[in-house]
């Protein structure tokens, strides 16, 4: 049994990041939900809604993804994991959507963990030019001359 994923965020980043993941794994379509919460909605309303899309997934384990811890999708994945096989994982990306799908056949805790981890390394300062053509200035409170490497 494989995890599902369940991307609830402010409209219309969870349907684009799906959109993105289907891009990259057309199979996964059935597998990969969203739920973009819209603006003006009461939050009972989006939790309403998003509790009848979950049932779509029946028993199987659920990967539930938002964009912001304390804000309104949060929340309302706060209230919808109550009773559920679910893990929630704030702070969502395509680099943690596309690790999570990755790994799917594996247990619930591994794509939690595989999808932070994927979404921390998918963030890094990028330097303008490849950084042997930079010419390196460096400032007083610089520690390491080497960081615009890291």
């Amino acid at each position: 049994m494989s995890t599902n994923i369940f991307i609830i965020a402010h409209a219309p980043l969870a349907h684009a990041l799906r959109e993105c993941a289907l891009h990259v794994f057309a199979d996964c379509g059935s597998a990969v939900l969203a739920l973009d919460v819209q603006p003006h909605v009461p939050p009972e309303e989006s939790l309403a809604l998003a509790q009848t899309l979950l049932r779509r997934f029946g028993t199987e384990p659920t990967l539930i993804l938002t964009d912001v811890f304390g804000a309104t999708p949060c929340n309302i994945a706060q209230r919808l994991i109550d009773g559920v096989h679910a893990r929630l994982v704030t702070g969502v990306n395509l680099p943690m959507l596309l690790r999570a799908i990755s790994y799917r056949a594996e247990p619930l805790e591994a794509v939690a963990s595989r999808a932070v981890v994927g979404g921390m390394q998918g963030v890094m300062q990028v330097a303008a030019t490849a950084p042997q053509y930079q010419t390196f200035r460096r400032n007083s409170h610089d520690q390491d001359p080497y960081s615009h490497q890291q």
